[in-house]
């Protein structure tokens, strides 16, 4: 194997510039977002989702971005799981889109709360039968014996339901981040980089608005 050391490319497909940057960051996430759908990337929404304990301990996870209301990046999860307990006990957590292919990331930072019950089962509702089931079968993050034993939990689930609706768990929930940073990268040549990033500005009538700053790679 190549020593990794050694394994490394350019980054030419393009520049991300002044005058081709929206002003808007949300604009320009859903710009990037559409092409990397039309590109075919496998899971054009999956992202990173870092946090900290309490403990101070960061811990990093990919999830699918579900959607993007009122200015919020929204996902969900078991309350249960590692994830939600960091968030529970800090709020603050970073995104990560890595579209390695179109030599694009997004880097989001912000602050998550939980999403409305209303709006939860809505989702959850929308999910195959097969997910449904999956998230009442998982205590997600704890320990179970084997694979056969996770699998027996799903069968007895399937029996619970059977023929019956499904609710969304009460420790199934979801979270909306709102960021007070959103970072765009386009590769470059010879590692220059195009670096900008958007942050928020809150004036003293309370409504958000932004400034933009390119940053050096």
């Amino acid at each position: 194997m190549q020593p990794l050391s050694q394994i490394r490319r350019e980054y030419s497909q393009g520049h991300l510039t002044e005058g081709s940057l929206l002003s808007d960051p949300y604009l320009q996430f859903n710009l990037w977002m559409g092409d990397a759908v039309e590109a075919g990337l496998p899971d054009p929404t999956a992202m990173t989702v870092a946090s900290v304990n309490d403990q101070g301990q960061p811990s990093q996870r990919i999830v699918l971005l579900k959607d993007v209301i009122g200015g919020d990046f929204v996902f969900y999860t078991n309350l249960g799981s590692r994830k939600a307990q960091d968030i529970m006990s800090n709020s603050k957590v970073s995104l990560h889109f890595p579209w390695h292919i179109l030599e694009r990331q997004v880097h989001v930072r912000g602050t998550a709360s939980l999403v409305p019950r209303d709006a939860v089962q809505k989702y959850f509702s929308s999910r195959p039968i097969s997910s449904q089931l999956a998230a009442w079968t998982s205590k997600q993050s704890q320990p179970i014996d084997s694979r056969e034993a996770l699998l027996a939990r799903f069968e007895e689930t399937k029996n619970t339901f059977s023929n019956k609706d499904i609710p969304a768990p009460e420790f199934w929930g979801g979270f909306k981040v709102t960021p007070q940073e959103i970072e765009f990268w386009q590769g470059g040549d010879h590692r220059l980089h195009d670096r900008f990033v958007f942050s928020r500005n809150v004036s003293h009538e309370n409504s958000a608005n932004w400034s933009v700053q390119r940053l050096m790679p």
